[in-house]
Parts: C-alpha cells; sequence; structure tokens
C-alpha cells in the first residue's frame, strides 16, 4: 500500500485521537463566546522553516466544525519564513478557538521535522546519496512524520517491521550466521528487500556473497567506507549509519555510499514556533 493511501487511514484516526484527549467531553473556556459568534483568524510562524501539516489542519477542523474554512497561503514542502501567513480560518469562533491547539500540534512538530531534514539534505545536495530517516519516531506519529521527511527532501527507509528486513547483530547471532539470516528472510517473505548491518568488511563480504539487497556498513570510519564501496562495486547497495552529525555528514556521502540513516531526522527536532491571532470577530 501506497503512503498516500496510508495517511488517507491514518490521518482521521490521528486527529480523532488528538482532539479527544484535548477536547474531552467539551471546551468550557469556548463556552464564554455567544455560540452565534463568527471569526477569521490567522496563523503565523514565528520561524523560518519548512511547512508540514496541511492535511491534519483540514482533518482537525473538519471533525471539529465541517463548517470552518482553512484557507491556506503556502503548501507543504515550502520554505516558510518569520512571520509569515501560513492559513487564515473562518467560521465559528469557538469552533476556531477549540481546534487551534490540536491543529498547531501537528503543523509545528511535523513542520519541525522537515525542517530539520531540509537543513540536513541541503548539506548533500549536489551529491548522489539518498538521506534516509529510520524508525525513531514520535509513538502514534509514524507515518506522519514520514511524511514530513520526504516533504524535507529526505526520504523513507521502512515504515515499520513488515514491509522490510533488517537483519542486525541480535538477529544473526540467533540465526546462527549472516548467511543463515539472509536465506531464511528470502524464504519468509520473497520480494521484500533484505539489509544486513554489518561491522567490518569480513562481514561485508559474507553479506554479499548471501545476497543482500542492501546492507548497512555501521559505524565504520571513512576510509573502510570506502573500500566498502569498492567492494561492493554495485552488487548491493550500502547505507552508512551511526554518528551521524552536520559536521560529519557531507564527507560520509563523498564516500560513495547510496545512502546513509540519521535518527535525528525524526527524533531530534525543534518544533516550529506559530502563533494563531483573531483578526475579525
Amino acid at each position: 500500500m501506497s503512503m498516500t493511501s496510508l495517511l488517507e487511514q491514518d490521518i482521521p484516526v490521528q486527529v480523532a485521537r488528538a482532539i479527544a484527549e484535548d477536547v474531552g467531553d467539551g471546551d468550557i473556556t469556548a463556552r464564554l463566546i455567544p455560540s452565534e459568534g463568527q471569526a477569521r483568524a490567522r496563523v503565523i510562524t514565528r520561524d523560518d522553516a519548512v511547512l508540514c501539516g496541511a492535511a491534519w489542519v483540514d482533518e482537525v477542523f473538519r471533525q471539529i466544525d465541517p463548517e470552518v474554512k482553512v484557507i491556506w497561503q503556502a503548501e507543504d514542502g515550502d520554505r516558510v519564513t518569520r512571520n509569515q501567513v501560513l492559513f487564515y480560518l473562518e467560521g465559528s469562533a469557538r469552533s476556531l478557538l477549540t481546534g487551534e491547539r490540536c491543529a498547531l500540534n501537528f503543523v509545528q512538530t511535523l513542520s519541525g521535522t522537515a525542517t530539520r531534514c531540509r537543513q540536513y539534505a541541503d548539506l548533500v545536495d549536489d551529491t548522489n546519496v539518498q538521506l534516509l530517516d529510520t524508525r525513531k519516531t514520535l509513538p502514534g506519529l509514524r507515518l506522519a512524520q514520514k511524511y514530513a521527511v520526504t516533504q524535507g527532501g529526505c526520504y523513507n527507509h521502512r515504515i515499520g517491521l513488515y514491509d522490510a528486513f533488517l537483519i542486525k547483530e541480535n538477529h544473526i547471532t540467533a540465526c546462527g550466521s549472516i548467511s543463515a539470516s539472509v536465506e531464511r528472510a528470502h524464504e519468509i517473505a520473497p520480494g521484500k528487500p533484505v539489509e544486513v548491518e554489518v561491522e567490518d568488511l569480513d562481514e561485508l563480504r559474507e553479506a554479499l556473497d548471501a545476497g543482500a539487497d542492501i546492507i548497512m556498513i555501521d559505524n565504520f570510519s571513512l576510509d573502510m567506507m570506502r573500500e566498502a564501496v569498492g567492494i561492493a562495486d554495485g552488487k548491493a547497495r550500502l547505507e552508512a549509519s551511526g554518528g551521524v552529525t552536520h559536521e560529519t555528514l557531507r564527507d560520509i556521502a563523498l564516500t560513495g555510499v547510496d545512502y546513509i540513516s540519521i535518527g535525528a531526522l525524526t527524533k531530534d527536532c525543534d518544533a516550529v514556533d506559530l502563533s494563531m491571532r483573531l483578526v475579525e470577530i
């Protein structure tokens, strides 16, 4: 199933859960406002950022009050600047205020992820390497953050434990060897990508001989990475992982590896600072 299809199923569930935990059995503060009151609001960013989360905002107000209009001034993936208007809201004043926090929580988090990814992607945009996310995501927001990664110019690794193999040290120990692990993977799910994590060049050669599709070279030095690229010689794609920072990223990319996986794309993000103000009542 495509990411688009998965998101179509996931977004309404994520939003319903967020509304339930925030609104509970009713927004008592919003009742201070006359029920017939109408308003217009604008949402701005107080940070330079990459915008992400429009579909979640739309869904928040669809579930709270389908009469609310969301008028977007930018699209997911756009670079936005401090004090730029992201969207306007028009409708019941009660509904705008009830939905405000849920909507902004999604945008600030997903834009933070997209912004972090764009910062990394810009460092290697003149190379052929692809920067990959990991499963180090916020619980319940796996698909949302993985979507945000793509809006920031990076790429998705496997979605979860079900769509691709990643055979790591403990799997190899339990199975007996790299070769046995790869052979068993092909038997269990023919056609699913099989990736093996290796810790030295001998294990790399064993993974290549076993027919791994992707080989993760974990915490290799730059010299070892370059040697690994020569040994693999296109027989499998190589993914560098471990200890990747802004300072080391470009040097790793220039070794010739195909992928670099970075947990920080999703786990070390700062939320974008947003603000909503009523501009007409």
